[in-house]
């Protein structure tokens, strides 16, 4: 809620240099992309971002983003959390920047109000973002949080509709990652190496990692999978991932047998984004992969965790396919939890085999077999009931 207030507040479109505040992981930041973009197409001036050491990694792909600093705060999840000697030392630092806005982006369920008093210790003079209850003088441009109890917006749309507050707009919504050439021999490398035409008619990537336990799916379900995409459809799979996930992907690669190929730790970030952009298709779990592929333009098939429905792939062909939480495993976060009984309340595709096979035969072009009766032929959908 922009007040009267805001008449003695210094005025946004002086700004000189902002900072957008979005300590999450990859996919995050990248679905902030757009109205980071905004602000700055706005404004014309000079954007830091605040975020996650983990999520820093993409920035150097972000034209868009001049400066950025990692930090990883002690009210999201890390590996290894800051004290509160870092975060007075990270006011010091902020304050020394001299900024003349603070842009902070969240998702619906978080809390904003430590990330808004960081910018408001710093003191950094216009400061932005939703919140549910009424902060008074923490922020400058308060913008009462509705969701998710009057609507759910995609997250892109909700970060575009708070810069939107302050004047700030763009015709392209698309995601964006600026790729170099290195990037992209190193991915056709790849690909020379472990591809096969002659054997098989198609390839896609798979990503089973997740940066959330909640939305990880069970490893006998992805052999079963890459399977029946192999034997079936005459797919190659190039499973990417990272080091510390190699054991479980090379269980799952043997598990299938020839036809799947173990990435995982073979690429750093850029190359792993090249090597998305090149692919025709990936099939992933929800997470920040899901949102390479739509900077990149490359279709998507998702297996959805019904955790938070505001993050599927955003302006990019995709099929998504959504299976509960296992019980025992929800969110003890209220406004969550809330958000998937919304879910479940609404009707989507389930995962199952079948259901797989036509997503990824739909947006690759391809036939699918089928049996005399007119089904897809294809293993029993049974071993999906478990979720």
């Amino acid at each position: 809620m922009i007040t009267s207030k805001d008449i003695a507040t210094p005025s946004w479109r002086h700004c000189k240099h902002i900072l957008c505040i979005r300590p999450d992981n990859i996919g995050d930041i990248l679905m902030s992309e757009p109205a980071i973009r905004a602000l700055k197409n706005y404004l014309g001036c000079k954007i830091t971002v605040l975020t996650s050491t983990a999520a820093a990694r993409i920035t150097s792909l972000m034209a868009v983003i001049d400066d950025v600093i990692p930090f990883d705060v002690p009210w999201a999840k890390h590996d290894y959390p800051t004290g509160a000697d870092a975060f007075q030392e990270m006011v010091s630092t902020l304050a020394s920047r001299h900024f003349d806005g603070a842009v902070i982006f969240t998702v619906y369920s978080q809390n904003p109000m430590p990330a808004i008093m960081l910018a408001y210790l710093a003191d950094i003079p216009l400061r932005l973002a939703y919140c549910r209850e009424n902060p008074y003088d923490l922020l400058t441009h308060w913008i009462p949080e509705k969701e998710p109890y009057t609507f759910i917006r995609h997250q892109v749309r909700r970060d575009l509709d708070l810069v939107g507050e302050i004047g700030a707009s763009i015709d392209d919504e698309h995601l964006r990652l600026s790729l170099n050439a290195a990037a992209g021999r190193n991915a056709v490398r790849l690909m020379k190496e472990h591809l096969q035409p002659s054997s098989y008619r198609h390839w896609i990537l798979v990503h089973t990692g997740v940066s959330e336990y909640r939305r990880a799916y069970p490893v006998n379900d992805w052999i079963a999978i890459g399977k029946f995409l192999v034997e079936e459809l005459s797919c190659q799979l190039l499973f990417t991932g990272t080091t510390a996930e190699s054991k479980q992907i090379d269980a799952i690669c043997n598990g299938i047998g020839p036809g799947a190929v173990s990435l995982a730790g073979c690429c750093d970030l850029t190359q792993l984004t090249m090597l998305i952009r090149l692919s025709p298709l990936l099939l992933s779990v929800n997470t920040g992969m899901v949102h390479i592929a739509a900077a990149t333009g490359t279709p998507v098939v998702v297996l959805y965790a019904m955790t938070n429905p505001q993050h599927t792939p955003w302006m990019v062909p995709n099929e998504v396919l959504y299976f509960p939480v296992k019980k025992g495993q929800e969110s003890n976060n209220e406004v969550v939890r809330y958000g998937m009984r919304i879910m479940e309340d609404t009707s989507g595709t389930p995962v199952s085999m079948s259901n797989i096979a036509s997503a990824i035969a739909r947006l690759l072009g391809i036939t699918l077999p089928v049996e005399k009766d007119g089904n897809i032929r294809s293993s029993s959908d049974e071993m999906f009931c478990s979720h």
